[in-house]
């Protein structure tokens, strides 16, 4: 089968991930409980401030030879906390608009990988749930399973995965019932 009989459910199913992610994220809102304010907000952002820090990934305490990390000055850094994974972003207000072309190229991008493996696995014809299960099924470890990594090494709240992960369940039902419906015919 050629992949140009996919590209119209590939497209529309990103552009149902992306109207979907819209409806979850301004209207049901449960992804409020996703960041808490921190305690002495001001005087955090004052310290962080005067230290300058360029946009990127940090942890506190940093320790980048494992063999120093039993150390006794290492020990007293991590028992006396904060231990932190610090995002820091450019100054100024996000840029929503790069971020939202972000997340629909990537929405783009699973979709099209849900109908390459589609193509590989399945036939013009096959039956609706088939097709259903396959999409689906690569749709969801897209946009679920590097959740799971993130509470693992990052810190991330399990709240906050399982949340990602409902959302990976709905992105992947939306995407398999798109294809199913969009599949070539026989």
């Amino acid at each position: 089968m050629p992949f140009g009989s996919l590209w119209l459910p590939v497209i529309v199913s990103a552009v149902v991930i992306f109207l979907a992610s819209w409806v979850i994220h301004m209207l049901l809102k449960y992804h409020k409980a996703d960041f808490r304010p921190l305690p002495s907000e001001d005087a955090v952002r004052e310290a962080l401030a005067k230290a300058n820090i360029p946009p990127g990934m940090y942890m506190t305490p940093h320790c980048d030879d494992h063999s120093k990390m039993k150390e006794p000055a290492m020990l007293d850094k991590f028992n006396k906390g904060p231990v932190a994974v610090l995002s820091v972003f450019p100054k100024g207000m996000p840029n929503m608009g790069k971020h939202l072309g972000q997340w629909f190229v990537f929405c783009l991008f699973v979709s099209f990988v849900a109908g390459y493996v589609a193509r590989i696995t399945l036939h013009p014809g096959d039956a609706g749930m088939v097709i259903c299960r396959i999409t689906g099924t690569v749709a969801f470890a897209a946009y679920a399973c590097g959740h799971i990594m993130d509470s693992i090494w990052k810190g991330q709240p399990w709240g906050n995965t399982g949340r990602a992960i409902l959302d990976g369940i709905i992105y992947a039902v939306l995407t398999g019932v798109t294809f199913q419906f969009l599949w070539p015919a026989a």
